[in-house]
């Protein structure tokens, strides 16, 4: 089966809180995000399968109306994703590090999910708008060339068009940045 990721921003806090119910209510899919984010905007990121989180993308368009200032559904995306975006990810034995960060919290998601179809990499942290002033960055671990070419494949997608605005590629990462990524 095929998952579906789907993001709404709002210039409206109240409206964005009545969006995320409507879209919760109109199907069968996880919320994994619905908060206000800088400057005075609301996120809402949902998710599961294709059909159910296309119907509640089309509540959140009627619901949003006039205060909907982008929509987006993310098809076919890995499954190690959206534990990242909500919050809860696996990590691994660290032999490399890579950080990636964009211009938007919706571009993060996508370049996290370019990297982990890549390349045999983890997300250890993703972060999205929240105190970054809209922008968004993820953490992959992994063997050193698999982060390379993690890096590599999100750059040529995405990094074009300036939505990556900056990458780092740290080989056997020093212990206490090591720790400070697992925090």
């Amino acid at each position: 089966m095929r998952k579906a990721i789907g993001f709404v921003e709002l210039k409206s806090i109240p409206v964005g809180i009545q969006t995320a119910d409507e879209m919760v209510k109109a199907g069968d899919v996880d919320l994994l995000l619905s908060s206000p984010m800088c400057p005075g905007k609301y996120l809402i990121i949902i998710g599961g399968q294709v059909g159910p989180v296309k119907a509640a993308m089309s509540k959140a368009e009627l619901v949003g109306g006039i205060y909907l200032i982008n929509t987006h559904i993310l098809d076919n995306i890995r499954e190690e994703v959206l534990p990242a975006v909500a919050g809860v990810t696996n990590t691994r034995d660290i032999q490399a590090v890579g950080a990636i960060e964009t211009i938007s919290a919706l571009t993060a998601v996508i370049a996290a999910d370019t990297a982990v179809k890549a390349a045999n990499v983890g997300i250890v942290d993703l972060r999205i708008a929240r105190g970054l002033g809209g922008k968004g960055y993820f953490i992959i671990t992994g063997e050193v060339a698999a982060v390379r070419n993690a890096v590599n494949a999100t750059l040529a997608k995405l990094g074009v068009s300036g939505e990556v605005t900056s990458t780092s590629i740290i080989p056997r990462p020093h212990p206490q940045i090591r720790e400070t990524l697992l925090k």
